[in-house]
């Protein structure tokens, strides 16, 4: 098993370290790959960053607790990111090469040839509070999963994960980070059809398995038992939610950064393709394994469900394979760790400072200093990787999205009004969280739509021409 293991992570290393061959020393190429990246490349990094621990750890988890009702995670999240990027994706890369920016608050805050420098930085502290919480996420997953199979500490898998993320991005940035994310997408994939085909086998296939689900009272169920508002209106809420959980990815700045490394506007179709693909069929395997994971370890009370994917790894693979298991959880970690820490580096160079950093090492130590915050923070962490991931995803959104969306409109808000908007949305978010409404709607749809109702009121009032808000 830590052999196999082993042989993966080296192979990971040694693909994102080969990429300083490419390397062409500028700020531009370190935080966007000079906008040089092939569509294949942009759609597996996109996934895999978006499926990380918070899919190896916390759905899976997540699934075993709930049962099938699960499914509806899935079917919204992915709907959901599939009808924003209808519309968005490509705008926001035309935007960005028009721009001249090389990060996604510097491009929201320069379209239209703007220079909306407060609205920027604010952008930058936001996103600097969310993608720390979340990458410290990363780093508990992969830490959990080292924990159940190599019997370590949880804060040694952590100090790990931290280590090659930092050996990713000091090397070649996020050309490092896009080339790793292709090879994990791939370890991913593979590791979690296998073990969802040898938990099914093991079962006597897919009737014998479903007949064994079927006797847990509940697990079967089309939606929750404990929702907040009962019968159909809960569950419509319930659904709903989880689609705009899909639909704020618009707002996630880890993974439209992505999309801003495309080569050619014209390519974008076909990154896609290779995004909602993959996407779909990861998402059906992870719920798949999470489902017969409540068949192999029945006992909810006296279990950590976000280990549910490890320890079921260990009671059906031989060492070699769980070794692969382990390999993939670590690869989604570090797939969306990496690509946090990057985010947040270009905040803290180019969004935040008041003038921007452009020596390339200034740029690698600020990544370095980012890692080692987001390692103490997952260190000091007391929470789930679930509710982690859920709170930054949400408050991320709330504050983005709404923008984001009225700009690929062609609407012009000012620099005030947008800044209300974005302040508006994150506190709804948090507030509603806070005081557990989270449980009855996700965070993000109060927040999402506080935000487009501020910029939704003053695109009415300049329409009457009262009231408008001037620069």
């Amino acid at each position: 098993m830590g052999f196999s293991f082993v042989v993966f992570l080296s192979l990971f290393t040694l693909i994102g370290l080969s990429s300083v061959w490419r390397s062409r020393g500028t700020k531009e190429d370190y935080y966007l790959a000079s906008g040089s990246v092939r569509p294949w490349l942009v759609g597996l990094s996109a996934v895999a960053t978006n499926n990380s621990g918070y899919m190896f750890i916390g759905v899976i988890g997540y699934t075993y607790v709930t049962g099938l009702a699960s499914i509806w995670l899935m079917i919204g999240w992915i709907a959901g990111d599939f009808l924003a990027s209808l519309y968005v994706h490509k705008r926001l890369l035309i935007a960005t090469n028009e721009s001249g920016e090389i990060s996604y608050a510097g491009v929201l805050s320069h379209w239209y040839g703007k220079n909306h420098a407060s609205l920027q930085r604010l952008i930058g502290i936001i996103s600097l509070l969310f993608l720390l919480t979340y990458a410290a996420a990363q780093l508990v997953a992969g830490g959990k999963a080292l924990h159940v199979l190599l019997g370590w500490p949880i804060w040694s898998g952590s100090v790990c994960g931290a280590v090659l993320v930092s050996l990713y991005c000091f090397s070649g940035g996020i050309r490092a980070s896009i080339w790793t994310d292709a090879a994990q997408s791939i370890v991913m994939i593979v590791a979690m059809g296998m073990l969802l085909i040898v938990a099914l086998m093991n079962l006597g296939g897919v009737t014998h398995a479903v007949e064994q689900m079927q006797a847990v009272d509940g697990f079967m169920d089309w939606f929750p038992k404990d929702l907040v508002v009962p019968g159909f209106i809960g569950g419509v809420l319930f659904i709903l939610s989880w689609l705009v959980a899909g639909l704020s990815v618009i707002g996630q700045p880890h993974i439209m950064v992505r999309f801003m490394t495309l080569d050619n506007v014209a390519n974008m179709r076909q990154a896609k393709a290779w995004y909602y693909l993959w996407f779909t069929v990861f998402y059906c395997l992870a719920t798949g394994v999470g489902l017969l994971a409540r068949v192999y370890l029945p006992d909810v009370a006296n279990f950590d469900a976000e280990l549910a994917l490890p320890t079921m790894a260990q009671q059906l693979l031989p060492p070699a394979f769980v070794g692969l298991i382990l390999a993939g959880i670590f690869a989604a970690t570090m797939s969306t760790a990496d690509s946090l820490v990057l985010s947040c580096s270009a905040v803290l160079t180019h969004d935040m400072l008041p003038k921007k950093v452009e020596n390339i090492w200034l740029l690698k130590i600020a990544t370095i200093l980012i890692t080692g915050v987001a390692l103490l923070l997952a260190l000091l962490n007391n929470q789930s990787v679930f509710s982690m991931v859920i709170m930054a995803w949400s408050g991320l959104a709330s504050a983005f999205a709404p923008l984001l969306i009225f700009l690929c409109l062609g609407k012009q808000p000012s620099q005030i009004v947008s800044i209300v908007a974005v302040i508006c949305g994150f506190v709804v978010a948090l507030v509603w969280r806070e005081f557990g409404l989270h449980s009855m709607v996700y965070e993000g749809m109060p927040g999402m739509l506080s935000g487009i109702l501020i910029f939704s009121l003053f695109e009415i009032k300049k329409a009457y021409g009262k009231g408008l808000l001037k620069e």
